[in-house]
C-alpha cells in the first residue's frame, strides 16, 4: 500500500512525541524514525519526502532503504543454467541459458495489452533481442535477450512481479 505521507502527519507525529527538540530538516534522524513509525503504524511500504532540493525515500519490507536519489540499476548478463545450481531441472533442461530479470519489478511480456508478445515458445533471439518489458517505480524496461539462441520456455505469466535474478525465459543455445 503506498499512500502520501503529508505534513499533517508528520506534524501529528512531532505533537505526540515525548521529544520536540528536533528540527524539521528531512534528514533529522529522529524525524526519519517517526516517519518509519508512522509507515509501520499505517502499513505503508514507500514514504518519499521532498523539502526543497533535498529529498529521502524510505521503503519497509525485505529491506529498509533511506536514499537521496534512486540508485541506477545496470542489467545483468544471461548466465547459463547449470544442474548445480538449479537442482530442480531435468538434464535435458542443463544446457539451457537463462535470461533472468535485471531488477524487481512487474512483467509484461508486450508493449501494450493489444500489441503482441515481443518473446514465444520457439522464437530465435540474440544479444539485441528485446524479450519483455520490466515496469520497476513507473519506468517501463526493455529487457533484451543477451545470449543467442531459442526460446524453449517462458518462466513468468503477464503482469507477474519478478525478483531480481528470476529467470524469465529459458534459452536453447
Amino acid at each position: 500500500m503506498t499512500r502520501a505521507l503529508t505534513k499533517k502527519d508528520i506534524t501529528k507525529s512531532e505533537h505526540d512525541s515525548p521529544d520536540n527538540n528536533h528540527s524539521s530538516n528531512p534528514m533529522d534522524m529522529t524525524l526519519l524514525q517517526q516517519i518509519v513509525q508512522l509507515m509501520t503504524t499505517n502499513d505503508l511500504n514507500t514514504v518519499d519526502v521532498r523539502d526543497g532540493a533535498k529529498r529521502v525515500i524510505i521503503k519497509r519490507g525485505a529491506q529498509l532503504v533511506a536514499t537521496a536519489a534512486p540508485l541506477p540499476v545496470s542489467p545483468s548478463p544471461a548466465l547459463p543454467v547449470s544442474s548445480s545450481s538449479s537442482p530442480g531441472l531435468p538434464d535435458a533442461e542443463s544446457s539451457l541459458i537463462a535470461i533472468k530479470s535485471p531488477m524487481v519489478g512487474t512483467f509484461y511480456s508486450a508493449s501494450s495489452p493489444d500489441a503482441k508478445p515481443l518473446a514465444s515458445i520457439g522464437m530465435q533471439v540474440d544479444d539485441d533481442t528485446d524479450v519483455c518489458i520490466i515496469e520497476a517505480m513507473k519506468v517501463f524496461n526493455n529487457i533484451k535477450a543477451e545470449c543467442k539462441g531459442t526460446i524453449t520456455k517462458i518462466m513468468v505469466n503477464n503482469g507477474q512481479t519478478v525478483e531480481f535474478g528470476q529467470t524469465l525465459f529459458l534459452v536453447k543455445p
